[in-house]
């Protein structure tokens, strides 16, 4: 099993040139097509008392959207290094519709961490596009300029989302030094959780994946998602695997709280699956 495809976004007023290198350099590790993506929505016109609008304002705004979107994929391009093709796709809509429509052609998805930015019309909502592709992601923190894939990192809870996201990191487990599958749970869950993780243990196993155990009792302070970072800091973990927690409410994704924190706080690279 490999990644055949990674997608990668970028917004389209600021292609940051280490985050393309880190999605550039793991599509030559699985020898994978590499496929840049933006987008950017036309924001309705707006009218008002005293206020003189333009009839062409929309016509002009396309314009500038489409060269905005080309160079985009230019800086892509150079990103990546002249030495690989980077199929560029790009459109005048909504950043995570176009973002959710276009994960078909995708194993992997690369995306920037999540600052919760609430500009639908130019940024993609990055919670909302991992609830909604079907394709798991690898959220890249800002700092990060390379992922190493030395030590990685399982954050399991026995759901389908964590189950997932284990198959769906199956060629980066295999790529691994050494590979850690921690649960956190309470006191009086300790034997349930060992049970579950070795299961885990076990099925990596047989998938030529050596993987040790470890179990941590929920701190009393704290956030779940603090506790995972705390403890995947203290081990030098470059990617940490976790499912991602959520449904839609009112037409709005709503998130777990470890979901969320992991999205805007963890200076680590998270594979993510829901």
């Amino acid at each position: 099993m490999s990644y055949a495809t990674l997608m990668v976004w970028v917004n389209v007023d600021h292609v940051s040139k280490k985050f393309v290198g880190v999605a550039a350099n793991l599509a030559d590790k699985f020898d994978a097509r590499l496929l840049g993506l933006s987008a950017v929505a036309i924001f309705p016109p707006f009218a008002a008392p005293g206020i003189v609008t333009v009839e062409n304002a929309a016509e002009f705004d396309i314009e500038s959207m489409k060269e905005s979107l080309v160079d985009a994929g230019s800086m892509v391009q150079a990103a990546a290094g002249n030495g690989r093709q980077v199929e560029w796709r790009s459109a005048i809509a909504f950043p995570t519709e176009t973002l959710i429509s276009e994960a078909r052609c995708a194993d992997l998805i690369v995306v920037e961490g999540d600052k919760l930015s609430r500009d639908k019309y130019r940024n993609l909502d990055v919670g909302a596009a991992i609830l909604g592709a079907g394709r798991p992601f690898l959220v890249v923190p800002a700092a990060v300029e390379t992922l190493a894939v030395d030590h990685v990192m399982i954050g399991w809870k026995d759901t389908r989302e964590a189950r997932r996201a284990v198959q769906d990191a199956l060629p980066l487990l295999h790529e691994a030094k050494r590979v850690t599958v921690l649960e956190i749970c309470r006191n009086d869950q300790m034997e349930t959780a060992r049970d579950h993780v070795d299961d885990v243990v076990r099925h990596l196993a047989q998938h030529g994946i050596k993987a040790e155990r470890r179990i941590e009792v929920q701190a009393s302070r704290g956030s779940h998602a603090e506790q995972l970072i705390g403890w995947a800091n203290g081990e030098g973990v470059d990617l940490l695997v976790t499912g991602a927690y959520g449904h839609s409410r009112l037409n709005e994704w709503m998130f777990g709280g470890m979901t969320r924190d992991l999205l805007t706080t963890s200076p680590i690279c998270c594979l993510m699956s829901h």
